[in-house]
């Protein structure tokens, strides 16, 4: 039987050799307290009071969410006017706050902890180059300036892929990861939230520098985007992603790793609003996840998961029947409990 670790990179594989499904993020080990996401971020935590980052965002995390987001009003918007945006904020210096040995050596110790674990190392890089437009102006200013200013939106991207760049940098000069989970969602259930062509312009740009980085270092990229990216599959290929993680069933994921064919591995697939509702029913979530693993299990580099970008359900409870039924599964058929 392999490891946990063995058999999540055996998945990642081109005609690799897993032998059983992967469960959830059971072979990643998480290292908190990143210095870069620290300063720039703070300490977010459900039922937090409004809280604002080093870009001026305004951010609060309601109870029973999945995590914090920006609170957008005319107040709190950051960026009015994008033809003067750098009037409106500042772009961190994460090297002048985040570059000294030791700012990084009590994330250091935690990573030495989750390495004991035997897991992969994995830093966190929540907040893409989207996710930081929107919470800067909010969607429709985000969507009006794409086509309206589109110069000055272009140079917003670039300064925002820049410092996206510089985090990562820093990440893996001081801390060596393994893995880097990677936030930016690019659409919701349906759609793209801009069409491809908009999206190649402003946004992949940012992430060719970044991850062809991070694939340089050895760094396998795992991408969070729980949405509907069918048009743009054969772009994140280019992009060097290993795992496309929160890959919706709203995609047609069996049609995608045909397409695929073992280029990157897909993470998801178990649809959150039949699972992670408080009156969910048992039986329910062991339907849905059942549905996942028998339809997706087939085509390879598939491992079953919620699609939130971090571990566990809104309702805990439902979390646990999620990973006995993936058990179940890889009992069944592959003999291992």
């Amino acid at each position: 039987m392999l490891s946990k670790r063995e058999n999540f990179l055996e998945t990642l594989k081109k005609n690799g050799k897993p032998d059983r499904l992967v469960k959830q993020y059971e072979a990643i080990g998480f290292v908190f307290g990143n210095p870069v996401t620290s300063y720039v971020r703070g300490t977010a935590f459900p039922g937090m009071p409004p809280k604002k980052d080093r870009w001026g965002t305004v951010s609060i995390w309601p109870e029973g969410t999945p995590g914090a987001m920006p609170h957008i009003t005319p107040e709190t918007k950051v960026i009015p006017d994008i033809s003067c945006w750098r009037d409106f904020t500042k772009v961190p210096d994460l090297i002048a706050n985040c570059d000294a040995e030791e700012c990084w050596l009590p994330y250091l110790e935690n990573q030495a902890k989750v390495g004991r674990e035997g897991k992969i190392i994995t830093a966190l890089a929540p907040t893409g180059v989207f996710e930081r437009l929107h919470y800067l102006m909010g969607f429709e200013d985000t969507f009006i300036n794409l086509y309206e200013e589109p110069e000055a939106m272009q140079d917003l991207c670039e300064a925002i892929g820049e410092y996206r760049l510089k985090g990562f940098k820093l990440m893996v000069e001081h801390s060596h990861p393994e893995l880097m989970l990677s936030h930016d969602d690019w659409g919701d259930k349906r759609n793209l939230f801009m069409p491809p062509e908009l999206w190649r312009e402003f946004i992949k740009p940012q992430y060719e520098k970044a991850y062809n980085y991070l694939h340089e270092q050895g760094v396998i990229i795992l991408h969070h985007s729980d949405s509907f990216l069918e048009p743009i599959i054969e772009d994140m290929i280019d992009l060097h992603i290993d795992i496309w993680q929160g890959v919706l069933p709203q995609n047609d994921i069996v049609k995608l790793q045909e397409q695929i064919d073992g280029r990157m591995a897909l993470m998801g697939g178990i649809d959150a609003a039949i699972v992670d509702r408080p009156d969910s029913t048992e039986e329910e979530i062991r339907t849905e996840v059942r549905r996942a693993c028998d339809t997706y299990s087939p085509g390879g580099n598939f491992i079953p998961c919620i699609t939130y970008g971090m571990p566990g359900t809104i309702y805990k409870e439902n979390n646990a029947i999620i990973d006995d039924e993936i058990d179940r599964f890889n009992a069944e058929h592959f003999g291992i409990k």
